[in-house]
């Protein structure tokens, strides 16, 4: 995988089939990590101004890219055994209408799921938070255990949870690198999330990370 110029970060391609093919991201932000690190903190309200594609590209990289032709990605994971699944659910995103989305790392782009814009039915799921409705972008982390516990016995469940929570520091490393604001949420009713979005066979939610300008 090779760096592409940040100009490509701004051009979406939509496949043939009707997925959507993500801006290749960019390896090279002006942003120390350092920086990062500083200014991060957890942001709840959002303007009404909207996101664009190539900083969804951004942050799915960011939580799951591919780094290493061997498949390995941004955040560790035991075994290399990626239990993680991410749904983007938009808003307010130039490019790309509203409505559920799958990432595929190994293709970088995004799978619809559903034309509804689903966040108003996740914030009644979490707890009635106002960010998650009010964000342009959701992120929701699943995880399939088996995928872990099949190698690692009950101990993989742990290293389930580490890595959900290594991919949303990275996106919210990554949001302070884009200049936007972003806030991880963990309260929320498991089953009214599965309701919420289209989720696949032993998916189970995790974390939800809301993300906009602030």
């Amino acid at each position: 995988m090779l760096p592409r110029l940040k100009s490509e970060m701004m051009r979406p391609a939509v496949a043939p089939t009707g997925d959507v093919k993500l801006p290749a991201p960019t390896y090279d932000g002006a942003t120390s990590i350092e920086k990062s690190l500083r200014l991060r903190r957890s942001v709840r309200e959002y303007s009404n101004n909207p996101l664009v594609l190539g900083e969804i590209s951004q942050l799915l990289w960011a939580a799951q890219g591919i780094t290493d032709p061997a498949g390995l990605r941004t955040a560790p994971s035991a075994g290399a055994l990626y239990p993680l699944e991410i749904y983007l659910l938009a808003g307010n995103i130039t490019d790309l209408r509203g409505g559920v989305y799958r990432y595929r790392a190994a293709t970088h782009d995004l799978v619809k799921m559903g034309d509804v814009d689903r966040r108003s039915a996740l914030c009644r799921a979490a707890l009635d938070q106002p960010s998650i409705r009010e964000a342009p972008a959701v992120l929701v982390l699943c995880a399939v255990y088996e995928r872990t516990t099949s190698k690692y016995g009950n101990r993989g469940i742990r290293y389930v949870h580490m890595e959900a929570g290594h991919a949303a520091q990275n996106v919210c490393l990554q949001a302070v690198a884009l200049n936007l604001g972003a806030a991880v949420l963990g309260a929320f009713e498991d089953e009214k999330i599965k309701l919420a979005i289209p989720m696949r066979g032993k998916e189970e939610p995790l974390y939800i990370v809301a993300v906009g300008r602030e």
